[in-house]
C-alpha cells in the first residue's frame, strides 16, 4: 500500500492514516469545500487487474450510499486516483466493539449493541444488500452507545462470493464466515446472521467459537467441526441464551434465524428469564487457549489440562490490524494478513 500522508485524492487532503485491514487502508482526510473532516479508505491498487472490477466497485459504491440508516456509516463519496480507488466515509470518533471485548460486559449491554446491528442489517437486506463481512471491528462505537456498521458491499466489490481467492481464503474474515461462504456458494441475509452469531458468541463467551493457525482451517472448522458449547466456556450463560447462539450458528442456513431482528429478539426474550447474566473480562471468563491443541483450559492454568504445551505467551502483533494473535499462527485470526516469520 502506497503512503499518501499529505497527498489529495481527488478533493481529500490526507491528513492521519488511521489503520489498514485486509481489504483497504484508512485515512483520515480534510474536505476543504465542505470545511469537514472525512474518513477515506484506500483499496490497493493490484484490485485493478481485474477488468470487473471497477464496474463492480462503482455498482456497488452507488448502492451502499444509498443506505440511510441511523446505524449504518454513512458513505459521501467514491471515486478513482490513477491506479487507486477510494470511499468516503464519516468520520467517528471513538472506536469498535473489537476495543470493547476484552472488558466485563453484561448481557444486556449485548442485546442493546448488537441490537442495533441487527436493525441496520435487516434495513440493509431489505434494500437487496449484504454485508458480508460481519464482524466487531467492523462496528463503531459513537460516544460509547450509538453503534454504526461499516463496510457494507466491501466484500463483494473486491472480489466474488463465488470463488476462493489464491491464497484459498474467501473474500470475508474467517473467524466470523459462514459454512456456505467459505465452500464459496451463493451467499443471502442469513450468511450475515450467522457472522452476527459468531459476534454474539465472542461477547458471551470472550472467544470466537473456532480457532487455528491458518484462514483455511478456521473455514474448515465452521464448515465440519462441531460448535463448543457457550456454557463449558463461561457457565454463566444461561440455557435459553446457548439455544439462541446455537440456532443462529446452525451449519444449515435453512435451520438459522430467517433474520438478525428475530435472532436478536429471541436473545432479549431468553434474557427477560435469566437477568443480570455477565460476561466476564474475557481471560477471566475461559482461561487461555493452548497454543499447540486449541484446548480452553481453566483460569490460573499454567500447563495445558490436555496436552501439557505452557501457556501464558503472547503470539505475534498483526501489522495491518494490531490484533494479538495465539502463538504459532502464521496468519492473522482477525484480519487473514500473513505475519512475520
Amino acid at each position: 500500500m502506497n503512503d499518501l500522508m499529505g497527498q489529495t485524492l481527488g478533493r481529500y487532503r490526507i491528513i492521519e492514516a488511521l489503520g489498514e485491514g485486509g481489504m483497504a487502508q484508512v485515512y483520515k482526510a480534510f474536505q476543504p469545500g465542505l470545511e469537514r473532516v472525512v474518513a477515506v479508505k484506500v483499496l490497493p491498487e493490484y484490485y485493478m487487474r481485474d477488468e470487473r472490477y471497477l464496474t463492480r466497485f462503482q455498482r456497488e459504491a452507488q448502492a451502499i450510499a444509498q443506505l440511510s440508516h441511523p446505524n449504518i456509516l454513512p458513505v459521501y463519496d467514491f471515486g478513482r486516483e490513477g491506479d487507486l480507488t477510494y470511499i468516503v466515509m464519516q468520520y467517528v470518533e471513538g472506536g469498535t466493539l473489537k476495543d470493547l471485548l476484552d472488558g466485563e460486559m453484561s448481557f444486556e449491554r449485548t442485546g442493546d449493541l448488537l441490537g442495533q446491528v441487527a436493525d441496520a442489517l435487516d434495513y440493509a437486506h431489505g434494500q437487496g444488500i449484504l454485508h458480508r463481512d460481519v464482524k466487531p471491528s467492523n462496528m463503531l462505537i459513537e460516544r460509547g452507545e450509538r453503534v454504526l456498521l461499516s463496510d457494507f458491499g466491501l466484500a463483494k466489490m473486491v472480489g466474488s462470493d463465488q470463488h476462493i481467492t489464491a491464497t484459498g481464503v474467501g473474500i470475508g474474515t474467517p473467524a466470523y464466515m459462514s459454512p456456505e461462504q467459505g465452500q464459496g456458494e451463493g451467499v443471502d441475509a442469513r450468511t450475515d446472521v450467522y457472522a452476527l452469531g459468531v459476534v454474539l458468541y465472542e461477547m458471551v463467551t470472550g472467544r470466537v467459537p473456532f480457532q487455528a493457525e491458518t484462514p483455511m482451517a478456521v473455514i474448515i472448522k465452521h464448515v465440519t467441526a462441531p460448535l463448543p458449547l457457550p456454557s463449558t466456556i463461561n457457565p454463566a450463560v444461561p440455557e435459553r441464551v446457548e439455544q439462541v447462539v446455537l440456532k443462529a450458528l446452525a451449519k444449515n442456513r435453512e435451520d438459522r434465524y430467517p433474520s438478525a431482528g428475530a435472532m436478536m429478539r429471541a436473545f432479549n426474550e431468553a434474557l427477560a428469564e435469566a437477568p443480570g447474566a455477565v460476561r466476564p473480562p474475557a481471560e477471566a471468563a475461559s482461561g487461555q487457549v493452548c497454543p499447540v491443541c486449541g484446548h480452553v483450559n481453566q483460569p490460573g492454568m499454567s500447563l495445558c489440562e490436555k496436552c501439557d504445551a505452557p501457556l501464558g505467551d503472547k503470539g505475534p502483533t498483526c501489522p495491518s490490524c494490531g490484533y494479538t494473535n495465539r502463538p504459532g499462527v502464521r496468519f492473522c485470526e482477525d484480519c487473514a494478513a500473513q505475519l512475520a516469520a
